[in-house]
């Protein structure tokens, strides 16, 4: 991967209610997510997209303000550096800044600008989206970071398993970083049956979508054009979440193409995790079902952001763990 590497309403929402602390003036901030049916859908021909379960996904990417409440909530002294300074920049970053000492009697509090609040949080590793998962699946407890709050939860973090990217997600979890499958099937899948079959772009479009944020008759995104212009001034570069109007999924989720690419948990290569969906900072060609990127899983790309998927508790219960998901390599690549 090279360089040149709110809200608007659609579809039914379920809104998860986060309460953060200081630097988000003790506001509730709503998790919006979107229901997934179609239970055992076929795959597409790429051989993604089945998942055997109904649940829920992120309607939008996870934003700087959701995040700067998770950062509020365990991050005081942050044991496990999941504040990078890089969010920060005005140029590249999404808005966060830090102040304090990082000590008990000087704790760190984090804010984010208010023109960054909804887009999409950037500069994490895959390993700060499974801690900030965790903490959703604990319940959003404020304290230490440690194994009731971001270690342990839908996934077991231990630096032996991070070291060999063998980490998976469990039996039982209620929240987690999308898997590949349940990522592709929210962004591509048609919907309203078992064999509806794919579209091409997650905009419900076999063409390729624009890049026009006035047009509201749909099929736009935030992807650069060939010609290395961005759809928005410099100092933004990622997209407010729903920016693009009626430029939804089939099941109602934006931003599955362009702005940010999406962690996912696929474990490729041995040494690096999913990636998809493409960014603000790659053209048009990253947005379809057939690119699939990876990069280790520590990397933390201004680039980079994520999205999470839930099922209610008494789902969970019959629901395996995933396991290791896509371990072939498509010829088509972003993190190569």
């Amino acid at each position: 991967m090279d360089r040149k590497y709110l809200c608007r309403a659609l579809g039914l929402a379920v809104a998860c209610v986060l309460l953060v602390g200081a630097g988000m003036a003790s506001a509730a901030i709503t998790m919006d997510l979107v229901p997934v049916g179609n239970v055992r859908n076929a795959a597409d021909t790429t051989g993604y997209g089945q998942v055997n379960y109904a649940y829920n996904i992120g309607k939008y990417e996870v934003t700087a303000g959701q995040y700067t409440g998770f950062l509020n909530a365990v991050a005081k002294t942050d044991t496990y550096a999941l504040y990078n300074p890089a969010m920060s920049s005005p140029i590249n970053g999404s808005g966060i800044t830090r102040s304090g000492g990082g000590t008990v009697g000087n704790p760190y509090t984090y804010s984010v600008a208010a023109d960054f609040v909804n887009r999409p949080v950037n500069c994490v590793s895959f390993w700060d989206s499974c801690r900030f998962a965790n903490w959703l699946q604990n319940g959003r407890p404020t304290g230490a970071q440690g194994p009731g709050t971001t270690e342990d939860g839908a996934y077991t973090l231990t630096p032996t398993g991070m070291a060999n990217n063998t980490i998976t997600r469990k039996a039982g979890w209620r929240w987690a970083v999308t898997s590949e499958d349940e990522w592709y099937k929210a962004a591509y899948y048609k919907g309203g049956g078992t064999n509806a079959g794919y579209w091409i772009f997650p905009t419900r479009s076999d063409s390729a979508p624009g890049r026009d944020m006035a047009d509201v008759s749909g099929n736009n995104a935030n992807y650069r054009d060939g010609s290395g212009t961005y759809p928005i001034d410099s100092g933004k570069y990622t997209t407010i979440a729903g920016e693009f109007q009626n430029s939804g999924s089939p099941y109602g989720t934006f931003d599955q193409g362009g702005n940010v690419w999406e962690w996912n948990e696929a474990i490729i290569r041995g040494d690096s995790r999913g990636l998809r969906g493409g960014s603000f900072d790659n053209d048009g060609d990253n947005l379809w079902t057939d690119n699939r990127g990876s990069i280790n899983p520590s990397y933390e790309g201004y680039f980079i952001g994520f999205r999470v998927s839930q099922v209610p508790e008494a789902a969970s219960l019959g629901i395996l763990g995933l396991g290791v998901v896509g371990m072939l390599i498509r010829r088509r690549g972003a993190g190569r």
